[in-house]
């Protein structure tokens, strides 16, 4: 707020008027009256400054409140608080009574951590890359993305299990509109998506198999080479094991066979999230399968393959890549 106010005083002096200013900050006419008089009145940097203000007394101090947020920022300590591994309001409010001597209710600690924007219930969970060459291998999809060769179609490709699981009660929506659904269900069987994405495009081709293994993925591939006759193909995906070589050689093979039009890029490992498939799966999960009711896999089957019918017919879009490949940048899709 301080940096504010001095902007205020220097726009001000720059000749600018009070609604031009109140707009380039992004705050009202009147806090720029009010700070633009209070610096007429006292021109020093101290009366930009927050006057002292009435009321009660604080009834928790400055001290406590930094101790609250110490712990909060801190790991549970397993001699103090045994088998606890992340912080709640109301033991933080425990181990200040024990270790301080200070009485503090679960909503003190709430409103002294909301203050800071602390939320040391939280887990956010992230998977370090071990590849050597995670910045080249993300540097070079990410340029396939932003500036895709004319020559080449490019596709990204990989693998979705699925499970049909059938609701045993009907869902309904419920008084205040919200959807109301039985927890318990019937697991009706697994297979999987095999599915490719032209990145220029947005169209998606997919088939369901039984089973993921290198038979499949080699037959699925097969009909991509049909579907793309003639045209160099460049493959962009991750490291699954039936994704490589093996000891038959047979994306080499495979190549070969098809006058080696395709390129093979693979991801970064533990690095899924540069493969645009991904963005179109988590659209089907949410759609489609979380929180649909099968019966079986045929019907799995079918909701699939419609909605993907459906994608291309009417919703095929390419995602808007941003992300360069370096991490002070932002990727976006949408």
């Amino acid at each position: 707020m301080l940096v504010q106010r001095a902007k205020m005083i220097l726009l001000l002096a720059e000749g600018l008027g009070t609604t031009a200013v109140a707009r380039r900050l992004g705050c009202s006419d009147r806090n720029v009256r009010k700070w633009r008089a209070r610096w007429e009145a006292r021109p020093q940097v101290e009366a930009l400054h927050d006057g002292d203000r009435g009321g009660r007394p604080a009834r928790i101090s400055a001290e406590t409140r930094c101790a609250v947020i110490a712990l909060a920022c801190s790991e549970p300590d397993q001699l103090m608080t045994p088998f606890r591994q992340t912080w709640t309001q109301g033991l933080i409010a425990e181990v200040m009574r024990r270790r301080y001597d200070v009485d503090l209710s679960r909503s003190s600690v709430q409103r002294i951590l909301s203050a800071e924007g602390l939320r040391p219930h939280r887990v956010r969970q992230w998977l370090h890359s071990p590849d050597p060459q995670f910045r080249e291998k993300v540097a070079r999809v990410c340029d396939l993305y932003r500036n895709p060769t004319d020559d080449a179609v490019v596709l990204c490709i990989d693998e979705k299990p699925l499970q049909a699981t059938e609701r045993i009660h009907p869902t309904h929506v419920g008084r205040h509109a919200e959807i109301r659904r039985e927890f318990e269900y019937r697991r009706r069987g697994v297979s999987q998506l095999l599915a490719a994405m032209d990145i220029r495009t947005g169209e998606v081709f997919g088939q369901v198999v039984p089973s993921r293994n290198a038979d499949a993925l080699l037959a699925f591939m097969k009909t991509l080479a049909r579907r793309y006759r003639r045209k160099r193909i460049i493959v962009i995906w991750d490291n699954l094991n039936i994704h490589h070589e093996g000891k038959d050689e047979r994306w080499t093979k495979f190549n070969r066979r098809h006058g080696n039009r395709f390129e093979f890029v693979y991801t970064p490992k533990h690095a899924s999230w540069v493969n645009q498939i991904e963005l179109w799966f988590s659209i089907l999960q949410r759609r489609v399968i979380r929180h649909g009711s099968f019966d079986s896999l045929g019907r799995l089957q079918q909701a699939v393959e419609a909605f993907i019918r459906y994608w291309n017919l009417f919703e095929m879009k390419p995602f808007r890549w941003t992300f360069t490949g370096r991490f002070h940048d932002t990727r976006a899709a949408a």
